[in-house]
């Protein structure tokens, strides 16, 4: 009996789905050789590169532009986070920001209204991104705004309907480095199903993306949602671990009905056995 010989072979024959990526892992200031690395590993497994908080613009901006260029040629969409938008909205500097990250090569920019910009024109902010070809992702939420509300969230899919009317290509549900006490998730850390159902029903799980730092939050979105889910914060060492449960390859996921990997042929289950 012929066996598999290569990993994507046998992934087949044990009913893993092959799917389209679904993770944007973040970058919390590595340094290029440990970026490279893992871009080596688990680039065809990210969505987007989240370039995340502030860490990029002070660190020598030649690490930082070999980190860009190293996600393009493994075919990785950068995103720059929403903390440095926010300072240059408040700084009165936007135009500035946009044109630094389009001269630096980043495929998208974060935009929010988390912490220090408020009152936003989406569409004039959509505008000047695309006039520099930089695509736009808006977050949804405040950094410092508790755990969302029913009317929250009612305020929050009109602001987000606006700005994907404006030309926005994807949502962010923030959640932050805690999934505590912010966002879908309360001050335990778990995640409110119903809340989080209202997001994908407005949106679509391909337009939402689930900020979910903490492995809790990973799974329990995972578990509710399917495969399909996109999640974002993601810690670049934990990406693998992430991909196996999606997949159905982890032990946890093994029971998740919509994880769990299609039962095999009763035959091929007896002789494996021993029958």
């Amino acid at each position: 009996m012929a066996g598999a010989r290569h990993t994507a072979a046998f992934l087949r024959m044990i009913g893993v789905p092959e799917l389209e990526p679904a993770t944007s892992p973040f970058d919390p200031g590595y340094d290029p050789v440990t970026l490279e690395a893992h871009l080596a590993q688990s680039g065809h497994l990210m969505s987007t590169l989240k370039i995340s908080m502030a860490c990029w613009l002070i660190a020598d901006e030649s690490a930082t532009r070999r980190k860009i260029a190293a996600a393009r040629r493994h075919g990785v969409p950068t995103v720059t986070g929403g903390g440095p938008f926010e300072v240059a909205v408040a700084q009165r500097q936007l135009p500035a920001y946009l044109d630094l990250c389009a001269d630096l090569g980043v495929t998208r920019v974060e935009c929010g209204t988390g912490f220090a910009a408020r009152e936003l024109n989406p569409d004039c902010v959509v505008g000047m991104a695309l006039e520099r070809g930089l695509e736009v992702q808006f977050e949804l939420g405040e950094k410092f705004g508790g755990a969302f509300t029913p009317e929250a969230v009612n305020r929050l899919i009109s602001a987000g309907r606006m700005w994907l009317d404006a030309g926005a290509r994807q949502l962010v549900l923030e959640a932050r480095e805690s999934a505590q006490g912010v966002g879908l998730f309360d001050e335990s850390g778990r995640l409110s199903l119903r809340l989080a159902d209202r997001f994908a029903n407005a949106f679509g799980l391909a337009v939402v993306t689930f900020e979910a730092p903490t492995k809790p939050s990973q799974f329990a979105l995972l578990d509710h949602f399917g495969p399909e889910v996109r999640l974002g914060n993601v810690r670049l060492e934990e990406l693998l671990r992430v991909e196996i449960y999606r997949r159905g390859l982890h032990a946890d996921a093994f029971a998740q009905p919509r994880l769990r990997l299609p039962s095999p042929d009763a035959g091929v289950t007896t002789r494996a056995m021993g029958g």
